[in-house]
């Protein structure tokens, strides 16, 4: 049974992911309705029918995320006539240097910042107006671990990630006073095609349920930084304090690519 003080609206972007859907089952329950966009119909119906069955209100939401403009604006309308309570921008892609070294295409780029910068920024813009009227609210940032410390194989995805980072880390101190919760989410490797796409060793993988229980658990406590598993958090944070020189050949030496 949903408790008074649980989220009961809940949004999130990139439902069709392996975290996004591990989310939508972990707060799927009687008296939660779940607003799920992606981008393939057939896998978010799944996605759906499966958080219908554990009891949730379900509504789905086609939407190509890289009309940025365009959903801010669905947001604005949908918000303001059924406020969440709380919105994971969850959505995000992630491109490499190509198994050639050849590096990462432009549009590639172009279509990942508009993803996993410009869409997550909309998607704030979009709910917090409500939010901030309500004086209540909770925003769920999807970082990265990635975010600590540029990797060689992945520094538009890097770059993406802690853009994410201090973003929302600015907005929580921003929004705090208003009683709008802000969080971080920095995941380490979470099994998704996303991850089995990225090049490199893939030390400490989650499952995605694990990680969606653990990030459920630390929102209800609004932590500021939910960042796991910890031992890659402390090696990535500790990269990014290190002097670049001796960070670089640490990657080297842990096969990350060059």
């Amino acid at each position: 049974m949903v408790q008074k003080s649980d989220p009961q609206f809940i949004l999130i972007t990139g439902a069709t992911g392996g975290i996004g859907r591990a989310l939508a089952l972990a707060y799927a329950a009687p008296g939660v309705f779940l607003l799920l966009q992606g981008r393939n119909p057939d896998v978010l119906a799944g996605i759906g029918q499966a958080c219908q069955q554990l009891g949730a209100e379900v509504e789905t939401v086609l939407f190509d995320l890289t009309d940025a403009e365009g959903w801010r604006s669905w947001l604005l309308s949908f918000c303001a006539q059924r406020p969440l309570d709380l919105v994971f921008a969850n959505a995000g892609v992630n491109i490499n240097h190509g198994p050639d070294n050849a590096g990462e295409p432009w549009e590639d780029i172009r279509r990942l910042l508009a993803v996993n910068v410009e869409a997550v920024f909309a998607t704030v813009h979009g709910v917090l107006p409500a939010m901030r009227t309500r004086g209540q609210g909770q925003i769920a940032l999807m970082s990265s671990l990635a975010a600590h410390r540029g990797l060689p194989v992945t520094p538009s995805y890097s770059a993406s990630k802690a853009a994410v980072k201090v973003y929302g880390e600015g907005l929580r101190d921003w929004l705090a006073p208003q009683g709008v919760q802000v969080n971080v989410v920095m995941p380490g490797y979470v099994t998704s095609r996303m991850c089995e796409d990225m090049p490199g060793p893939k030390p400490f993988l989650w499952s995605a349920p694990k990680a969606a229980a653990h990030i459920k658990k630390r929102l209800a406590k609004n932590t500021p930084r939910i960042s796991f598993p910890f031992p890659l958090n402390f090696g990535t944070w500790g990269l990014g304090v290190l002097h670049p020189a001796v960070s670089a050949w640490i990657l080297r030496r842990l096969d990350y690519g060059h």
